[in-house]
């Protein structure tokens, strides 16, 4: 069963046969880009206590390192995809929370909303897979008024965001995902997912989840709810081989319950996709959910009956089974040992004298009474 995906980009042949699919890979020039794998922090009830030192990037906005990252800083215009927390300053009101939501938010550097000027600083200064405490001023967070969408953010409030910069793509336009045309997304998009295959084969697995999972970032779901037909259909050819790349690298990361995510959402695409019920059957086996584990790949087996791999791993199981047998069968034994022979008790000398006297008396008594008749 292959593990990476080599699909044609679908893209190019949209552009091919679709005469209004004017844009084409050409028009989005990616001059350089950088990505990092990232994990959610694990509690967010309030911002964090950080003790590195406080950076001065502007008047009104401080960071504090709380991750290094690598490489270079994102340029003007770069699309920054980011994941934060955002809280009152003083207070643990958190009012934003993209790590909950499962989804990265895209800043475009100089081309933000008012509201997250400060957060675009901060995030202008940091470098791929950092993770930093932004402190942003009022006045280049919600202003005078504060947030009529986050009614506990009040007017002049201060505010502290935890932020982590995942990537960025350093384009000439500096073109935001909503400014793109369909068939320049997924050409983006599948860019990514050709680039993450070439670290795969190179067994660069920490680098190829972090090109599937830019090109995931620009199939979010408020675009894939748009499209209908071949564009869907285009979409799903870059996004789900995306995840179940990212799946088979989790697999041999050992991160099981992660891989079964990513499988899952294809299946909820397209609940008879092979690979994405076996690697889910795989996951679960090495998870030790032995029943759930064969059910995806009898599932498999239904769809590829003479796939090899799919049967191996069902005789796999069923050794497991036979063997988890053998070994219950051997602790009960030992447990319980084996059962008693019943040996015959030894008659009581009393007892047996005492009925053979009562058999006396009666015969006795039988020939006194047929002497007298």
């Amino acid at each position: 069963m292959a593990v990476v995906e080599e699909d044609a980009p679908p893209a190019a042949a949209a552009s091919a046969s679709d005469p209004a699919a004017g844009s084409s890979d050409n028009e989005i020039t990616v001059e350089e880009a950088s990505f990092v794998h990232t994990e959610p922090p694990q509690d967010g009830s309030a911002p964090p206590v950080v003790s590195s030192d406080m950076e001065v990037l502007h008047d009104k906005v401080k960071k504090q390192v709380i991750k290094e990252g690598h490489g270079k800083r994102p340029l003007k215009f770069a699309t920054c995809f980011v994941h934060y927390r955002a809280w009152v300053q003083g207070s643990s009101h958190k009012f934003e929370d993209t790590w909950q939501e499962q989804h990265p938010i895209e800043l475009v550097l100089g081309k933000e909303k008012k509201e997250m000027s400060g957060l675009g600083i901060g995030v202008g200064n940091m470098r791929s897979g950092e993770r930093a405490l932004l402190h942003v001023g009022w006045e280049l967070g919600y202003g005078k008024e504060g947030s009529f969408s986050f009614p506990n953010v009040p007017p002049m409030a201060d505010l502290v965001y935890e932020v982590e910069l995942i990537g960025f793509d350093d384009v000439k336009e500096g073109k935001a995902r909503s400014d793109m045309t369909v068939e320049e997304r997924i050409a983006a998009a599948d860019r990514r997912k050709i680039e993450g295959n070439e670290y795969f084969k190179e067994k660069k697995l920490e680098e190829a989840m972090q090109q599937y999972e830019m090109a995931i970032a620009y199939m979010g779901d408020d675009f894939m709810f748009q499209l209908f037909g071949k564009y869907r259909d285009m979409a799903l050819a870059v996004k789900n081989p995306c995840h179940l790349n990212m799946a088979a690298c989790l697999i041999k990361l050992n991160r099981f319950d992660e891989a079964i995510v990513q499988c899952s959402i294809v299946l909820s695409e397209d609940e008879s996709n092979v690979k994405a019920l076996f690697r889910r059957g795989k996951a679960k086996s090495e998870l030790g959910q032995t029943e759930s584990a064969r059910e995806d790949f009898l599932k498999a087996k239904k769809y590829s009956p003479e796939d090899k791999e799919i049967l191996r791993e069902l005789r796999l199981l069923a050794e497991q089974d036979k063997a988890l047998y053998q070994k219950q069968k051997e602790l009960y034994k030992g447990l319980f040992g084996p059962r008693p022979e019943v040996k015959p008790k030894k008659a009581n000398f009393l007892v047996v004298f005492w009925q053979w006297l009562v058999s006396l008396i009666r015969y006795l008594v039988r020939m006194f009474k047929r002497k007298n008749e």
